[in-house]
């Protein structure tokens, strides 16, 4: 009977959406449930629950086929972190080009040591620092929709993630010849292979910005079709970026910083995915916890553990000194240096990228850069929320502030109240003018 189904079915990737999404949603609810656990934590946990290192119900095959899954969801994380990044205020405002510099340069050269501490190897330990340079737009933006945060502090760091993403993925590119060259590659590899990488994936989000622009700045007037247009473009780069074996990562960032500076009105840049867009979230969380394995994480625990000390502190000491030293207060240099510490989307999507650039390195990779990342989506949102609150931009502060500035009238006070009601029967003054009311004017359809 050809019309039954095989048996025993398997797990598609249209199924396997469908299952991160219900466990991630159970992992959210009972996150919810306990008041210190954040929703994040949850998505990993249960995802670690059922990923191989667990009950086994999502498989290494499945994880792989669910690929695709990953890489729009990183493409759209991606674009809405670039489109938040404007080239145009950049060069009014370089002080956020050197943080980010003072940042990124401070966090590589911290987890380098930590690494060359432990005797990895030096080209490892620098591609791992690289990757290590990355926030989390991911969590940044989870954080901030759900505490409902808006103001400076929240646009800043915002920028201060897409630019160090930007820096990674840059050192990432120029780190990958060292280890083709250890593995006696030819110099066509060692040198074209970076280079296509880097300026290919620019070359092709610059492109699909371009066409996004002009489809989008000459149908205004249809707004409901911005959301299609956005994704559709979007998709259309990921899947040349797969076919042309460009970066999937690197290009839609690219798309959102053109788009966003390219744009006079914000047409585009200033869309919100809506609801929906927290069901990427979902995935991705779910996602990473099911590739994590326990023997990996139990073997290169020291190391991961100093290199989130380090790596944390770098991230903090760098953006709050040098927002000090550039006219900034204290508090808000502390705040934004703290949304910088969690790390996830971009890093994940370097792990996959360096486990086929260098896949001799792959285990060690893996194991050290997700163990991290398992680490900082852990501690990473109750510290974006703390920030959150720290800089006064939280939704509930916002609320508090607007009541206590409200004038209080009368009523509103709590005892008694003099009011002067003399007004209401003084005595009229003998020497008041009678008022005289003037004619009504009349109005004619016609002029003699």
């Amino acid at each position: 009977m050809e019309f039954l189904p095989a048996w025993p079915l398997t797990i598609t990737p249209l199924s396997s959406f469908g299952l991160l999404l219900l466990i991630g949603s159970l992992g959210g609810y009972l996150a919810h449930r306990i008041s210190w656990l954040p929703s994040i934590t949850g998505f990993m946990l249960v995802g670690f629950l059922v990923g191989p290192s667990g009950l086994g119900l999502l498989t290494e095959s499945v994880l792989k086929d669910s690929r695709i899954l990953i890489d729009i969801t990183l493409a759209l994380i991606l674009y809405r972190l670039g489109s938040s990044l404007d080239l145009r205020f950049l060069r009014q405002s370089p002080r956020l080009v050197v943080i980010a510099l003072v940042e990124s340069s401070l966090t590589f050269s911290a987890v380098f040591t930590v690494l060359w501490l432990f005797q990895i190897p030096l080209a490892l330990a620098a591609l791992i620092a690289a990757i290590l340079v990355s926030s989390s737009p991911a969590v940044l933006l989870h954080v901030a929709h759900e505490v409902g945060a808006k103001g400076p502090v929240t646009e800043t760091a915002k920028s201060l993630v897409a630019l160090n993403n930007l820096l990674s993925f840059l050192a990432f590119a120029f780190v990958v010849p060292v280890l083709l060259a250890e593995q006696d590659a030819s110099w066509q590899q060692i040198l074209l292979q970076p280079l296509y990488l880097l300026l290919g994936s620019a070359l092709l989000g610059g492109a699909i910005a371009y066409g996004l622009h002009f489809l989008t700045s000459r149908t205004q007037t249809a707004a409901q079709y911005k959301m299609a247009l956005v994704v559709g473009a979007l998709m259309l780069c990921l899947g040349l970026a797969q076919q042309l074996k460009l970066s999937a990562l690197f290009a839609p960032l690219v798309v959102g910083i053109v788009v966003r500076s390219m744009e006079r009105d914000e047409v585009v840049s200033a869309l919100e995915f809506g609801s929906a867009f927290e069901l990427f979230f979902i995935v991705l969380f779910v996602f990473a916890g099911a590739n994590l394995h326990f023997a990996e994480l139990v073997a290169f625990a020291p190391v991961i553990m100093v290199l989130v000390v380090a790596r944390s502190m770098a991230k903090w000491f760098g953006v709050s000194v040098s927002s000090v030293l550039l006219g900034q207060t204290v508090r808000t240099g502390a705040s934004s240096g703290l949304l910088l510490i969690p790390m996830a989307g971009l890093a994940i999507g370097l792990v996959q990228s360096s486990s086929q650039l260098v896949p001799e390195h792959a285990a060690v990779i893996s194991a050290i850069v997700l163990g991290a990342v398992t680490v900082f989506e852990t501690i990473g949102p109750p510290i974006a929320s703390y920030a959150f609150r720290l800089a006064g931009e939280t939704e509930a502060q916002a609320s508090a502030a607007l009541a206590s500035n409200q004038p209080q009238h009368p009523w509103q006070a709590q005892g008694t109240v003099d009011v002067d009601l003399s007004a209401l029967y003084a005595p009229e003054p003998e020497d008041a003018v009678p008022l005289v009311q003037a004619e009504p004017k009349r109005f004619k359809f016609w002029r003699w």
